[in-house]
């Protein structure tokens, strides 16, 4: 007996096993995301049964397509068998294709048992007829329709899991090309399985008076196109929740990171620092121990950060930062509070040696090796120590001591460490008094300048002035210059102060000239906080010419290790002040480390040694002298000036005066005088000098 087909319902076979493929694909992508287990197995359940009824709604729509030229019938508990099967078979699969990470055996083994499983599903299906004579099976096409099934679920499987990557591209082409593969290769099985049937010409069909699917094929179609429609827009919808879900869930962590990190290193701030440091405390005041904190400082970052760039800067913090971590135990809390400031959170000492052991280990493991692959940069931490209970009961104490040490290690040498004390407090007190006086001085007229007086060493004539400034505040008394220009140069009220200084320096040297006084030449510090300044030559020649005053007047100071910090910018800035008339000088020469090449480069008028060489004529005499001398004769030879600052004993005058000194300046020859005092003694060079001539010679 021989039956035929509706090459319609054929088509709608392939349709539905597409749909159902597709459905499939998508499920287990969603499926594979989720994390809670009970909406897992939840959509474990409902996806099997949506793609199990999906296949077997295949398997008879195909069935409905071949006919026979004898009644049919099928038996309902036989049909609820072999959809049972496909239900019970895709959850299998859905389980086995979102697993996280599926092995080979896995999902080989898995696509075997769903081969078997479909192949169960429709020789099931085709027994719920119950034809009598029972139903041949070609056994070639029989074992064929079996493997077509396995190797059809095989792939579909590594089709599944391969395509559960949601941020894969052209994810939906790769989807419906998979699923019209997995549809073609079922619906295949199906038919090969339907060839390999035969029907005897006497064949009835045993339950020919019961179900009659040929009534409700439409039925069965629609039913079958709503369930996996409805599937597929609840698990796109879902996932876009879980999507959505995930997302707020990410942009909450980032807020969270952003909140509790350091957005350049990856390090705690300030806020999750002060926050640990109050469990700290309080788990110390519960098993009575003693916690530190070690508050770090990076020496010199400014003027890196400043000449190489922010980049550079940045990579030499995430670099300290990443060696910091190496450097601290594993319980310890590394933090940066901003800048170049770093602290470290040390709980459960037995003693105060072991903070110190913490600092001494941080030091030298800074020491050791490169910072950047660019540029071999060393940068070392300055660091002060508070300790709980002893120095503080409460974190912003605690913070403000240790900060208070670490600017105490800056003033002993940098690249140290030291303890918290209460007299640092005193200090620290008073340098937040003399940072609101600088804030004030300027507007308050509390500045003013003093002029120390520097000599010809040949017959002691006048031959010119060095500007000091000098702050005095009502309630902190007259200020000398080191102790407040550091604290203006870290704030960078140096720059406007400095503006400050030449702009007077210029309008006395009017007033000198006004009042027919001798013209002299006066020399004016420059500190590194104004070198930096890109405009600053532009802006004291604006200052100097609005003040009528001739360049040639002005000479300006740099020292030495300022000088050779970046010692091709120096040159190019001393050039630009040459240009317009200024004079340059290098002062505390032989503190720093000069490069005779940059010194002949700088062509500077004057070279000043530093008062340490001329205290060392009298301390080391012999050996000092041959460093005096030595450093004359260089400066000769370049044909530069040589200024002696320091000079207080009449030996020393007397040994600079046979080294052929040419200029110099020190409390035996003159301290540095108010503007009247300078005043007068210009009168006295107006009238030849005579007092201050004759001290120089009985000096002498």
């Amino acid at each position: 007996m021989h039956g035929t087909y509706d090459y319609w319902l054929v088509a709608l076979s392939l349709i539905v096993a597409m749909l159902a493929s597709y459905t499939a694909l998508d499920l287990s992508s969603h499926i594979s995301v989720l994390t809670r287990p009970r909406f897992r197995h939840a959509w474990l359940a409902g996806g099997a049964a949506a793609m199990g009824i999906g296949i077997w709604s295949m398997h008879f729509i195909g069935m409905l397509a071949f006919s026979l030229p004898i009644p049919r019938g099928y038996d309902l508990a036989t049909i609820g068998y072999s959809l049972v099967i496909a239900i019970l078979i895709f959850y299998f699969v859905l389980y086995i294709a979102t697993q996280t990470k599926p092995t080979s055996l896995h999902l080989i083994t898995g696509g075997t048992l769903m081969g078997l499983g479909i192949s169960g599903m429709h020789y099931t299906g085709m027994a719920a007829m119950q034809m009598q004579p029972g139903i041949h099976h070609d056994p070639t096409l029989f074992a064929t329709s079996i493997v077509i099934a396995i190797a059809a679920s095989n792939a579909a499987l590594w089709i599944a899991h391969t395509l559960r990557d949601a941020d894969q591209t052209h994810l939906i082409a790769k989807r419906i090309g998979a699923a019209f593969l997995m549809g073609a290769a079922i619906t295949g099985m199906h038919y090969t399985g339907m060839a390999a049937a035969h029907f005897s010409p006497d064949s009835v069909s045993g339950v020919a008076n019961g179900i009659d699917l040929q009534r409700f094929d439409t039925t069965i179609i629609l039913l079958t196109f709503a369930l996996l429609i409805v599937t597929l827009v609840l698990s796109r919808f879902d996932a876009r929740t879980n999507l959505l879900a995930g997302s707020v869930s990410r942009l909450n962590g980032q807020i969270v990171r952003l909140a509790t990190l350091d957005t350049l290193t990856g390090l705690p701030n300030r806020w999750t620092f002060m926050e640990r440091m109050e469990h700290a405390i309080h788990a110390s005041r519960h098993h009575q121990n003693m916690f530190a904190i070690l508050f770090m400082d990076l020496d010199g970052f400014k003027i890196i950060n400043d000449s190489l760039g922010h980049s550079a800067g940045d990579e030499i913090l995430k670099a300290f930062a990443q060696r910091l971590l190496h450097c601290v135990r594993g319980g310890d809390t590394v933090a940066r509070l901003g800048g170049d400031e770093f602290v470290v959170l040390v709980e459960n000492l037995a003693s105060p040696d072991e903070a110190a052991k913490m600092a001494e280990s941080v030091l030298s493991r800074m020491r050791q090796g490169q910072w950047s692959d660019s540029q071999p940069l060393q940068v070392m931490p300055s660091i002060g120590i508070s300790l709980f209970p002893q120095d503080g009961d409460t974190a912003e104490v605690l913070l403000k001591n240790a900060d208070a040490a670490m600017y105490e290690a800056k003033r002993g040498g940098r690249s140290t460490y030291r303890f918290f004390e209460a007299s640092m407090n005193e200090a620290a007190t008073r340098t937040l008094k003399i940072q609101h006086a600088l804030h004030e001085a300027l507007g308050a007229d509390y500045f003013s300048l003093y002029f120390q007086p520097k000599f010809r060493g040949g017959n002691g004539e006048l031959t010119g002035a060095e500007a000091l400034l000098r702050l005095r505040h009502p309630e902190l008394g007259l200020l000398p210059p080191m102790e407040f220009i550091p604290i203006a140069e870290r704030s960078g009220q140096i720059v406007q102060i400095g503006y400050w200084v030449v702009r007077e320096t210029c309008r006395q040297i009017r007033r000198w000239k006004e009042s027919g006084l001798p013209a002299i030449k006066v020399a004016i510090n420059l500190s590194p906080r104004q070198l930096e300044q890109s405009d600053l030559v532009a802006t004291i020649l604006d200052i100097v010419r609005s003040e009528q005053v001739p360049c040639e007047q002005i000479m300006f100071e740099i020292t030495e290790t300022i000088a050779m910090q970046d010692a091709p910018k120096t040159t190019n800035m001393i050039r630009e002040f040459q240009e317009n008339n200024f004079e340059i000088a290098i002062d505390d020469f032989g503190t720093g480390y000069s490069s005779l090449a940059y010194l002949q480069r700088f062509r500077a008028k004057q070279l000043k040694i530093d008062r340490f060489f001329t205290n060392g004529l009298d301390e080391y005499d012999r050996e000092g002298s041959a460093i005096v001398s030595a450093i004359i004769k260089l400066a000769h030879s370049l044909e530069m000036e040589v200024v002696a600052e320091g000079v207080e004993t009449a030996s020393q005058l007397a040994k600079l005066k046979s080294m052929m000194c040419d200029q110099m300046q020190g409390f035996l020859l003159g301290k540095p005088l108010t503007v009247e005092e300078f005043s007068t003694l210009l009168h006295g060079q107006k009238g030849g000098n005579v007092i201050m001539l004759e001290k120089y010679r009985a000096s002498a």
